[in-house]
């Protein structure tokens, strides 16, 4: 395991110069303090876990140090936000102090976000508030435990330093990890600021470090968007398997690489509802629950367009075209699983819009009604789980639908049905309500909780001894907090 001090850098974006970034040094925080920690995101880079106690750790994640060979840059792109085009965006509170390599020849992003001001900030503070930068670190770090690609966070490092927002409230940063931060939002800003050249850097430095081997392809170009098509129809297909409502599917927000990215008023669907809007902004649910597959789509066409100059028209319709049938494989395939299915049957889509819909009018908890159907034999899981629904007719004929779809897989002992069930359903996801009781703990200096809710979801899906509170359905007043952009 490496000190701090023994990180190797090798800015590979940086060096494609100022016309895709600007040099900024990060404003420190006042009187910075660790808040959390991830050991597994600390071992990407190689770190000792210990090294988050040391004073230094704070020290460098809360902008008063910074090694000799990091580079900070702030990234300028643009995007389509809420569905209209913003010609300049960027990093406005955040900086990427450079890119490390392990031991394993992995190349890691460090993105430290609420660093201060930088040229793209417009009008903002460049800062973070230690409430978002808790819900970025949890919402990162238990995504990752359940199978979902995300960006990775290292810490969230606390201070004194005030920040207005609709209230006073207090600075933070989170450190963050990627592969990459290039989004959708650079090719398009390149694109409609008609700098081909520059465009072509972009897209042959993101060919060359993220998909080398579609340089072996007779179209390059076409071939990496073949895969960008792809990883987001996967990507979104987990979100919606497991409830995941990203909130603020702007093109900026969309990573070439298909890994959750940049979070904001994120949230889990706690009851099941398929027009859920987690964003208090949003006020027309662009980005509902529902509409994030039509939505990424939308944002895939966007990305082709800025590609057009190196893919013919043809080419990318035809591969946007298979962004509907892949994600549905996707996530069908995953229903199938967390139903405790493991063969394909025609009726399938069916037996699970039936459920959905079910759960939709009886208000039905999303996430324990799978992990509690693996909890015991199909007969026994339906006549225990009946009595949440309001149409317990209508839940009886599925249910009767479900044991004898069951039936058809053949004899399966029970434990290994539980097993096999248990570890794609979680018994505990990060609800907002959890979220904000760690929040409000560690805005008054008290971050046991925040520690203590990240440990419970690095382990989602094994039960935890003395956790069971984390595994209950939300308060009333946990299902309706309202979070913003906000941050």
């Amino acid at each position: 395991m490496k000190a701090l001090d023994e990180l190797t850098f090798d800015n590979r974006f940086a060096r494609l110069g100022d016309a895709f970034s600007t040099h900024v040094l990060p404003e420190p925080i006042a009187a910075p303090r660790l808040v959390v920690a991830s050991p597994a995101a600390m071992a990407l880079l190689d770190l000792d876990p210990a090294e988050a106690e040391t004073p230094v750790f704070a020290e460098l994640f809360g902008g008063h140090k910074l090694w000799a060979e990091a580079e900070p840059r702030a990234m300028v792109y643009s995007g389509h936000q809420f569905g209209s085009y913003n010609p300049q965006l960027g990093d406005g509170r955040g900086l990427l102090l450079g890119e490390v390599y392990n031991q394993a020849g992995e190349h890691w992003d460090l993105h430290l976000k609420g660093a201060g001001q930088t040229p793209y900030s417009r009008m903002g503070d460049g800062r973070a508030v230690l409430r978002s930068s808790i819900r970025e670190f949890l919402a990162s770090e238990a995504l990752h435990a359940l199978n979902i690609p995300t960006t990775r966070a290292l810490c969230v490092i606390g201070s004194d330093t005030p920040v207005w927002r609709e209230k006073q409230e207090r600075a933070a940063m989170v450190l963050r990890l990627a592969p990459s931060h290039v989004r959708f939002g650079h090719f398009e800003f390149f694109y409609y600021t008609k700098r081909p050249e520059q465009q072509k850097e972009l897209g042959d430095h993101v060919l060359a470090m993220h998909f080398p081997h579609c340089l072996e392809q007779p179209e390059p170009y076409l071939a990496m968007f073949r895969e960008i098509v792809e990883r987001n129809a996967e990507l979104i297909a987990k979100w919606q398997a497991y409830g995941f409502c990203h909130g603020v599917m702007n093109t900026d927000n969309m990573s070439i690489l298909g890994i959750t990215f940049d979070f904001g008023p994120f949230a889990f669907l706690d009851d099941f509802d398929a027009h859920f809007i987690c964003n208090h902004s949003d006020d027309q649910g662009r980005y509902s629950f529902s509409n994030q597959v039509p939505i990424g789509q939308w944002n895939l066409s966007a990305l082709a367009q800025a590609l057009t100059p190196f893919i013919s028209v043809e080419a990318l319709r035809e591969t946007l075209g298979l962004y509907l049938p892949l994600f549905q494989a996707h996530y069908l395939d995953l229903m199938r699983r967390r139903l405790g299915l493991t063969t394909a049957e025609d009726d399938d889509q069916k037996l699970l819009e039936h459920l959905l819909q079910l759960m939709q009018n009886s208000g039905v908890d999303y996430s324990l009604f799978f992990r509690r159907l693996g909890d015991e034999s199909p007969e026994l899981a339906v006549a225990r789980l009946r009595d949440d629904f309001v149409d317990i007719k209508g839940f009886d004929a599925w249910g009767a639908l479900y044991i004898a779809r069951v039936a058809r897989e053949g004899v399966v002992e029970q434990e290994q049905r539980r097993k096999r069930m248990h570890a794609v359903n979680p018994l505990y996801i990060l609800r907002n309500y959890l979220a904000q009781k760690a929040i409000d703990a560690a805005e008054s200096g008290d971050y046991a909780e925040v520690r203590h809710l990240h440990a419970v979801l690095s382990n989602p899906f094994e039960e935890q001894p003395g956790m069971e509170s984390y595994a209950e359905r939300p308060p009333e007043w946990g299902k309706h907090l309202e979070i913003s952009c906000s941050s």
